[in-house]
């Protein structure tokens, strides 16, 4: 029994040390989306549809960490395992809409990776800014609608307090009062739509790029197109492995379940930055360049303020 309680005591330090690491995480992730976010934004070089996706990514990234470590810190680290209902709704939007806008969006880049590689000469023509920017639209139109539709159709009428530490359609459902088919279908399909067929079309997607390469391309023409998606592939892995893993394996305990919520969204939007701005060469000049009109500005208003403030002694 003591060994037990010791066991215990050591996993949930192991935890704590995990989030306070999320933390540090969270700060990073914010630094560098808003890095990002503003270097894509500023840089008119940057304006092209392969930049707005990932200008997307980074700020459905921004904003899924910020809405879902909050409230699993306050769970954890206070051990707040009430959690109201209307509290929880708010909560599960938030990280659901951000979550599955994110995973389409991946689903998006590997569309744009597709287009590249296996029709080059018709990239330009089929992958327009007009047409990814009304994809992302229709990405957040339906699943804004789908989400709202999915979380406003209970009805309850006796407790609302939820005792668990993590909110989910499972201690939703317990609450509520009535038939909850219709709604558990829906969990269901949405479900099956949103965390299970994303990663079968990237996976899809890839076949056929692997399979177009195979019969036309030369080892170092291979070699370059493997570099183009590398940073696409780590992204897509770090973010559905973990969380494909939290939905499909029932037998988690609770510590294992903060961290498998926790992975999807603190890892894809702290490593997103880096794989697309610190190893991407077009965003590294950019960075230099606005840099360097930065420091060419600050100086250019030294040497005004020097010249006006010497007119004015000389006047004096």
């Amino acid at each position: 029994m003591t060994n037990l309680g010791e066991n215990r005591k050591e996993t949930k330090i192991k935890v704590q040390v995990f989030l306070y690491l999320a933390v540090l995480g969270i700060i990073m992730t914010v630094v560098g989306n808003v890095l990002l976010l503003s270097v894509i934004y500023l840089a008119k070089t940057l304006h092209i549809p392969k930049y707005t996706i990932v200008f997307n990514l980074a700020l459905t990234d921004l904003c899924g960490s910020t809405a879902l470590i909050p409230k699993v810190l306050d769970t954890f680290l206070f051990d707040n395992r009430y959690i109201v209902y209307e509290a929880c709704l708010s909560y599960m939007f938030f990280v659901w809409f951000f979550l599955n806008v994110q995973s389409w969006t991946l689903v998006i880049m590997a569309y744009d990776r597709f287009i590249a590689i296996c029709f080059p000469l018709r990239y330009h023509s089929i992958v327009t800014k007009p047409a990814i920017a009304a994809m992302l639209l229709l990405v957040w139109i339906v699943l804004m609608t789908c989400t709202v539709g999915l979380l406003d159709r209970l009805s309850f009428c006796g407790s609302l307090v939820i005792q668990n530490f993590m909110c989910g359609m499972g201690s939703i459902l317990d609450l509520a009062c009535g038939d909850t088919s219709l709604i558990s279908n829906i969990a269901f399909v949405s479900f099956v739509l949103n965390p299970c067929l994303p990663p079968i079309l990237i996976i899809l997607t890839y076949v056929c790029i692997a399979i177009a390469l195979s019969r036309v391309a030369s080892p170092k023409e291979r070699l370059k197109a493997a570099k183009t998606c590398t940073s696409h592939l780590i992204l897509v892995a770090v973010y559905f492995i973990p969380f494909l893993y939290s939905n499909l394996i029932s037998d988690i305990d609770r510590d294992g379940m903060i961290i498998t919520e926790v992975l999807p969204d603190t890892l894809p939007p702290l490593i997103n930055p880096i794989l697309y701005s610190l190893k991407t060469e077009e965003v590294l000049n950019c960075i230099k360049k606005l840099c360097n009109n930065m420091l060419s500005n600050i100086t250019m208003s030294k040497k005004v303020f020097t010249a006006m403030l010497t007119k004015w002694k000389v006047l004096k």
